[in-house]
């Protein structure tokens, strides 16, 4: 099975996404789409203070 660049791109981007997820430890991910495609991705972390 063929893959072609769309599915590329949008699997890099969700491979980044993942990244993010992976070592935010307190905060929000929120995902900006436009016609069914990602098109920005915001990062906003929290720093805990104990």
């Amino acid at each position: 099975m063929a893959v072609n660049s769309k599915e590329l791109t949008e699997n890099k981007k969700l491979e980044e996404i993942l990244k993010m997820v992976e070592k935010i430890r307190y905060g929000s991910i929120t995902l900006i789409i436009q016609d069914g495609v990602i098109i920005q991705v915001d990062k906003n972390e929290k720093i805990r203070i104990r």
